[in-house]
């Protein structure tokens, strides 16, 4: 299987996807889903809604916005935040920077956020009263609270997918560029950037002193806040989630179906454990197991030694990484019967969520 063409073939069509969307004719619905949860709800963000589940039951609480609007697309994972706000952006035709009431799907708001030119892909990042937005035009837009534009956008580069991070101090962001863009948020300046060699669609994850970062390079690679950098590891094929740190030990996988267990102290191998099929999204860590989740639709539970525990056809394609709330282990498929469904630890389907249309 070469991994690579059907990636980018997924790719072509889900930028037809978003290129239909600009005609205006129909509802688009067909593209991967963004996911976040609290303790009482899933949010999931599928093609012209954002969807509130119950995760009692798997019963829809409400869908942003009421009617469907076919110059609305949405992709990114929500993000909630600290003073009770769910902000997520459009990438279809509109792309307006919202922020919902995670209760009744509200606008909290006077007026969304307009002023980015491209899509909005990437979830952002609130840092104390600031929020940082990812945009596909290249620049990270700084807002406040309440929606309005803080300072001056940054321009970074390239098209931006993924969330950036931060170390308390900098900002990280990777991008489609081939680069790891480090921002100084008291300048409002992308001081340093990094050839990582290849793609990075994904965010890179917060380490001692730097971040680790994957790409289609073929390698996982430690940043500092300096800027120096090095090749940690090196897989078979493309990284495309971002990695998990946990500990002294990184959890990343490949387009080839391979996860892999590093030890960042020596930097040697733990464990390797193969998949039938292309691990695209990001993996899920949690204390006893780690799950992943397929391109041809499968989750799987692994041990934290790498062993399979249970394999589940959840069906479709997975392009978005599990979340967890609670006892419910949460995936969201794409091209399924349905939008959401529910696991607990040991694989046993608790509900299905099916859009009422």
């Amino acid at each position: 299987m070469n991994t690579k063409r059907l990636v980018l073939i997924s790719l072509l069509v889900l930028g037809a996807l978003i290129l239909s969307a600009c005609s205006g004719s129909r509802t688009v619905s067909n593209n991967w889903h963004g996911l976040a949860a609290d303790a009482e709800h899933a949010y999931v963000a599928s093609g012209s809604h954002v969807y509130a589940v119950d995760l009692k039951n798997g019963n829809e609480v409400w869908r942003y916005p009421a009617e469907a609007d076919t110059k609305l697309m949405f992709y990114a994972n929500p993000v909630l935040t600290a003073d009770g706000q769910l902000l997520i952006g459009s990438a279809g035709t509109a792309h307006p920077f919202v922020s919902l009431n995670p209760a009744t799907g509200k606008e909290n708001w006077a007026e969304s956020f307009t002023k980015g030119k491209g899509a909005w892909l990437a979830s952002p990042l609130v840092v104390n009263d600031t929020i940082y937005a990812p945009n596909t035009d290249g620049f990270v837009y700084i807002l406040d609270m309440q929606g309005r534009e803080a300072a001056d956008p940054i321009e970074v580069g390239g098209a931006l997918w993924s969330a950036p991070v931060t170390d308390g101090n900098l900002i990280y962001i990777a991008s489609l560029d081939h680069h790891l863009h480090i921002i100084d948020p008291a300048s409002g300046t992308s001081s340093v950037s990094i050839d990582l060699g290849g793609a990075a669609p994904s965010s890179p994850v917060v380490a001692d002193g730097g971040v680790y970062v994957g790409s289609f390079a073929s390698t996982i690679e430690l940043i500092q806040a300096n800027g120096s950098h090095e090749v940690i590891a090196k897989t078979e094929n493309w990284i495309w989630g971002s990695p998990v740190l946990d500990g002294e030990t990184l959890y990343y996988a490949d387009l080839n179906g391979k996860v892999f267990s590093l030890n960042t102290a020596d930097g040697s191998q733990n464990w390797e454990a193969a998949q039938s099929d292309a691990v695209v999204a990001g993996l899920l860590v949690t204390a006893d197991q780690i799950y992943v989740v397929t391109e041809a639709g499968n989750l799987v539970a692994l041990d934290r030694d790498g062993g399979s525990l249970w394999e589940k056809t959840v069906g479709g394609k997975l392009y978005s990484a599990p979340v967890i709330s609670g006892e419910l282990i949460l995936v969201a498929p794409y091209q399924a019967e349905f939008t959401l469904v529910a696991y607990d630890a040991e694989g046993k389907q608790a509900w299905t969520f099916i859009p009422e249309k």
